[in-house]
């Protein structure tokens, strides 16, 4: 499913105009992430929590080269499911 697809399945069960739709689910994936950008973590219960997650330095192989490199820091999104979510799939046949 993409955004459009899920735009129209959300404006369907909620009985709105899928421009309207568009609007605010833009308008949440938007403020995730910049809650997430800035460290917060952002918990939808029963869906799961967003939160910046640190990588450590570490080492690995150029794929081309096979030579030893170091991978820098960095900090990346991190997603985690929620209890029901979890039950959701593992029990969707």
């Amino acid at each position: 499913m993409n955004k459009g697809e899920l735009i129209d399945a959300i404006a369907e069960k909620a009985n709105v105009t899928k421009k309207e739709t568009d609007a605010v689910l833009s308008a949440a994936i938007e403020t995730i992430v910049e809650a997430v950008a800035s460290g917060e973590k952002v918990t939808l219960v029963g869906f799961g929590s967003f939160e910046k997650r640190d990588r450590a330095q570490r080492e690995g192989r150029n794929p081309k080269t096979g030579e030893t490199m170091t991978i820098a820091a960095t900090s990346v999104p991190g997603f985690s499911a929620g209890k029901l979510f979890k039950e959701k799939v593992a029990n969707h046949s």
